[in-house]
Parts: structure tokens; sequence; C-alpha cells
């Protein structure tokens, strides 16, 4: 007859040899193989040693609709699922940070209009699951090279305030040569509103009359993005 000692020192056996077999996967050159939740699993056995992440890692897939919805998810939301705590969380979000700083660098060290393909990559990365509208304005100077990725405000599912003086007042202040304007449309359509040809043109026409040039409006959705100079927009 076996005890409870027994069957859980046998769950212990059977979990290290599991993640033993995810860790020889990964440092063999194979982690591209591993499923979703495999990657979630083992990122939070780093932090909760002691216990079977596996279901939890499903759970979190499954919750958040995919792995990149679960990187992107808000840290409070993350924390409210049962079996996370601030360890567990930090781990997928120190992912999610690394992600972002090597898919930015380009962005971050080469003339933004020569590398226009890898800012899109960053900007979907960054913004496309969100579930609330986040506002950035890119600041760049007289050789289209970045000097700030200021966000400009966030907001409720259905809209972020974004105001043409404190824009152009901030550019003056930072001595750009010219913006572009960045925002998200939680629902996943990225077809600029009303309300965003309105703004985009106001900024626009206010910074034409300081030498700020404003090079687009992007828009990003899940599905995709819409730029309002390629539109004609602009």
């Amino acid at each position: 007859m076996t005890t409870g000692f027994e069957i859980q020192a046998d769950d212990r056996k059977h979990i290290s040899g599991h993640r033993a077999r995810l860790r020889h996967r990964i440092l063999t050159g194979q982690g591209h193989a591993l499923h979703d939740h495999e990657l979630v699993e083992y990122l939070l056995a780093l932090a909760i040693p002691r216990r079977d992440t596996k279901p939890l890692a499903k759970q979190l897939i499954e919750e958040f609709g995919s792995f990149s919805g679960l990187l992107v998810t808000d840290t409070d939301a993350l924390k409210n699922v049962p079996g996370m705590g601030e360890t567990s969380v930090a781990a997928l979000k120190i992912v999610q940070i690394a992600a972002l700083r090597l898919i930015s660098e380009p962005v971050r060290t080469q003339p933004i209009l020569s590398s226009w393909q890898a800012l899109l990559d960053y900007l979907r990365a960054d913004m496309a699951h969100l579930s609330h509208e986040r506002v950035r304005v890119l600041h760049l100077n007289s050789k289209n090279r970045l000097i700030r990725d200021e966000l400009v405000s966030e907001g409720s599912i259905d809209q972020a305030a974004i105001y043409t003086r404190e824009v152009i007042k901030r550019a003056l202040a930072l001595g750009s040569a010219a913006i572009i304007l960045v925002h998200n449309h939680p629902s996943g359509d990225s077809t600029p509103s009303r309300q965003d040809i309105a703004i985009t043109k106001d900024i626009c026409d206010a910074g034409r009359t300081l030498g700020i040039a404003v090079h687009d409006h992007v828009i990003i959705g899940i599905n995709g993005h819409t730029s309002l100079r390629s539109k004609g927009l602009i």
C-alpha cells in the first residue's frame, strides 16, 4: 500500500523529470518546438520550483487567449489569477520587457524611416493586444533618429485623450524636428475614426507653423495597422 508521502514523492520525481526534459530541449536548440503552455510552464517553474506549473500555464493561456496575449496582460489582471504571485507575474513580465527591448533595437539605433517595418513590429508587439487605448508620440531629430518614445495617455476601452497644444509643446521642449503619432484600437479594427483624422490634421497644422513635421499617425489593431499618411489623410 502506498502512503500519501510516497505519492507526493513520485509526483515530485515526475515533475523534476519533466522539467529536465524541457530544459534539455531549450539548451539544445529545440526550444522553438515547445508549445506555448510549455514555455509558460517553464517560466513559472523558475518562480514556483516546488509546484507542478503545467495546469496553471494551460489555464493562463486559455484565460488570456494566447501566449502574446498573456505577456501583454495587465499586471493586476495576472495577480488576480489564483496561484499567481508577484514573483510569477514578474517572470512573465521580464520576458515581455526583453522581447520588446530586442524588437525595438533597430528603432532605437537607426533612422526611423529606414527601419519602418521594425517600428511596426515593435508597436504591434507592445500595443496590439491591449484592452485599453494607449497614445504615444515618437520624437525624432533632424536625421529622423529617435529622441524619445513617450506615452501621452492611456484611456478606457473606447478612447484616450490627446491634446494638440500638449503634443506641440512637448516637441518644442525636446527640440523635435518631427514626430510620429501612434495609438491602438482595442476593438482590433485599425480603421481611423473621424476624431483620429481631425486631431491628426490639427497637430499637422500646428506643427507646420513651428517647423515640426508630422511624418505619420499609425493606428495599431490586433489584425494589422493603418498609416494615415499612406491613406492620403496627412
